[in-house]
């Protein structure tokens, strides 16, 4: 990397993360971390202090995303793909819908679709870069599920119950809880792992249930199908209510989970946390509509992301290079999706990323593509 410039110290940004995922954690996560070195961590996590942990996050996530009536917050060991599989267990009666729009949404169409025991599911996909229209009500279909933010491409859908009888209304927010604005009580699973704006670690996942979801869960285990016990949603939603995890999570992202969480709160919450992203990516849309050698990837304003900013370049400027300059400068992650396989930077504004980082990291992917001109 010793060929590769060197940018002018004043121009960096005071943090150099920028990734998709896993996302920059804030100084004082790592603090309340150190502070849990000798009375939390190393412990059961069927007794107190853990479970405690677990409640109180249980409690500011249903605070957070204002949790209607009878819906509960739900947790479980191994993130957002392991939901899958477990939701192709314990929420799909007979046969899934799927918006698929990027990676992410492909991949747990791609679940629903291969389990023997579910009929083919319906896949209703569109080009990187956009997204469908909206599901297509069907009357075999009783789960329809699309993510909120598609972390690969940038593109944004509208969370709105779709209204049939009998059906599910699931949501993939692992890149958009706490950082777009939703109403839950549009979803019947609002489903994410804490690793984007929560700036926590992978490897566990949580869930706001409705009734509806929860008598789906019941209803389903007790029909006899079979299910690995550690994707069972049954035990899931059973230890949760004992604020635990049916085996061992990881304490250590409970910890800055719930700082996070406690940060976010104080704030002024998902108000905040949505205008605050709606700032940064702005701020990145605004610069690449401007730019002489950028445009935004997502060509429609209204289907761009405002926690995942795609930015695609002219062929004149190597994106990859700009990126490898960046990342040899102490700024991070700002590659593009590898499968996409475009000439672009993917930018992540999560909650904790300031406007003043995002200007200077703008400032410093100009100066790179000037001096690699």
């Amino acid at each position: 990397m010793t060929d590769l410039p060197v940018i002018p110290p004043h121009l960096l940004p005071e943090d150099g993360r920028f990734g998709a995922g896993p996302s920059r954690v804030r100084p004082e996560q790592l603090g309340a971390l150190a502070r849990a070195g000798t009375t939390l961590l190393g412990t059961s996590h069927r007794q107190a202090p853990v479970k405690d942990i677990v409640a109180r996050i249980q409690e500011r996530l249903a605070e957070f995303l204002g949790l209607p009536a009878g819906y509960e917050i739900v947790l479980g060991t191994g993130g957002a793909s392991v939901f899958w599989d477990s939701a192709a267990f314990g929420l799909v009666r007979s046969r899934a819908e799927h918006l698929a729009f990027g990676e992410f949404g492909a991949k747990f169409a791609s679940v629903t679709d291969r389990a023997p025991f579910l009929e083919r599911s319906v896949v209703l996909e569109a080009p990187p870069g956009s997204r469908p229209e909206g599901p297509r009500i069907l009357p075999d279909v009783d789960v329809y599920a699309w993510p909120q933010n598609e972390t690969s491409t940038g593109v944004a859908m509208p969370v709105r119950r779709v209204v049939a009888d009998d059906a599910l209304t699931v949501v993939d927010a692992t890149s958009a809880a706490g950082g777009m604005a939703v109403e839950i009580a549009e979803t019947d699973v609002y489903y994410f792992s804490p690793q984007k704006n929560f700036g926590s670690d992978g490897g566990i996942w949580f869930a706001a249930f409705s009734p509806a979801a929860l008598e789906r869960v019941e209803r389903l285990s007790a029909s006899g199908r079979w299910v690995p016990d550690v994707l069972s949603l049954a035990a899931a939603v059973e230890n949760s209510r004992k604020h635990q995890t049916y085996n061992t999570p990881a304490l250590a992202g409970l910890v800055m989970l719930d700082e996070q969480l406690g940060w976010l709160l104080e704030q002024g919450g998902m108000p905040w946390a949505a205008a605050r992203t709606a700032e940064t990516s702005g701020l990145v849309y605004d610069w690449a509509e401007g730019s002489e050698h950028a445009r935004p990837f997502v060509a429609d304003p209204a289907h761009r992301s405002p926690v995942v900013c795609t930015v695609d370049f002219d062929a004149a400027v190597d994106a990859a290079r700009v990126a490898s300059v960046l990342r040899a400068n102490g700024v991070l992650d700002v590659e593009p999706y590898r499968k996409l396989g475009r000439n672009q930077l993917r930018i992540a504004t999560f909650a904790s990323v300031p406007p003043e980082d995002v200007r200077a990291l703008l400032r410093c992917i100009d100066w790179a593509v000037g001096e690699l001109a």
